[in-house]
């Protein structure tokens, strides 16, 4: 062999890894599944080393392909149901399932805008059978509502959204992987003006939005339903956004302590700016274009002058 022989180098970890996409189909998976299991810690991700999103090692994929009853088990894991399908799990009218969600004691894994920008919001089948299996849940299933829950649906409360949005701060902060990006979690779920008030830095506000998830769902930008999801994805609870404020300022200590905010390089200001070395010490003439129009005026009157004589 010659001696420019180029050995291979051992090629990253992540080399082999896959896209979601990819990883949902030799899963047998569709791709809101594979996101739910994502979500609920089943399949575990790894950051794309190309700022790419996350993916999935193959060591990951041959873990879960050799769990007993794969692939039906792993898809059951994750079925979510809507009201309708859940209230038949539990054995309870509709009605009584939307009443008891609204009140918290179910909580929503997900949700989705129908054809008439409706809210449907889905359930873990599997946390529906282990909450009909619970004797302790008999007396919410089959009693008479207690009279403060009912006090507060005449009163119009759904913790539905809020549920669901603690629930996915969860899923956002497990993901997370350094301070800004814990940062950027808690952002996802204040609007611009509470984050413009505890982030009044300019710059460093630009770079906790680059950490900040986008928008669930896959609605178009500045759309109607693009504006509900971002009103459902919102904390308006005055708790909720509390702690939330609270929770973002103290990570935002780590986050500057771990690694400020870059800034763009400062400008050299017109003083410091370099200047040629002066030949002559006398005052260069003034540029007629910063003259006054009188001044003008003199100066063509006498030349007409000195012509004269």
């Amino acid at each position: 062999m010659s001696g420019n022989t180029v050995t291979p180098s051992h090629a990253s970890p992540h080399t082999e890894s896959r896209t979601p996409t990819r990883a949902a189909r030799e899963l047998g998976l569709k791709r809101g599944e594979f996101d739910l299991a994502v979500h609920l810690g089943q399949i575990r991700t790894v950051p794309d080393e190309g700022g790419g999103g996350r993916r999935v090692l193959p060591a990951e994929i041959d873990r879960l392909r050799a769990r007993p009853g794969f692939p039906e088990a792993l898809r059951d894991s994750v079925r979510a149901v809507g009201t309708g399908e859940a209230a038949s799990i539990l054995g309870v009218p509709a009605t009584r399932f939307t009443r008891l969600a609204r009140q918290g004691v179910m909580v929503p894994v997900t949700f989705y805008l129908n054809r008439y920008r409706a809210v449907v919001w889905l359930y873990l089948a599997e946390e529906l059978r282990q909450f009909a299996a619970d004797e302790s849940s008999a007396a919410l299933l089959t009693a008479r509502t207690p009279e403060p829950m009912r006090a507060r649906l005449a009163a119009g409360l759904d913790l539905r959204p809020r549920n669901w949005r603690g629930r996915h701060l969860g899923f956002l902060l497990h993901q997370a992987d350094a301070p800004w990006q814990r940062a950027g979690a808690l952002a996802r779920f204040l609007d611009p003006v509470q984050i413009a008030e505890i982030v009044r830095d300019p710059h460093e506000r630009s770079h906790l939005n680059r950490f900040r998830p986008a928008p669930v769902g896959h609605s178009a930008p500045g759309t109607p339903a693009a504006h509900l999801v971002e009103k459902l994805t919102t904390a308006d609870d005055p708790d909720e956004i509390g702690w939330l404020r609270s929770d973002l300022a103290r990570t935002l200590e780590a986050a500057r302590a771990h690694h400020p905010a870059p800034r763009p390089a400062m400008m050299p200001r017109p003083a410091e700016a370099v200047q040629p070395p002066a030949t002559d010490a006398r005052p260069a003439p003034p540029d007629d274009r910063l003259r006054t129009p009188e001044r003008k005026a003199r100066g063509l009157l006498g030349r007409l002058l000195r012509r004269i004589s």
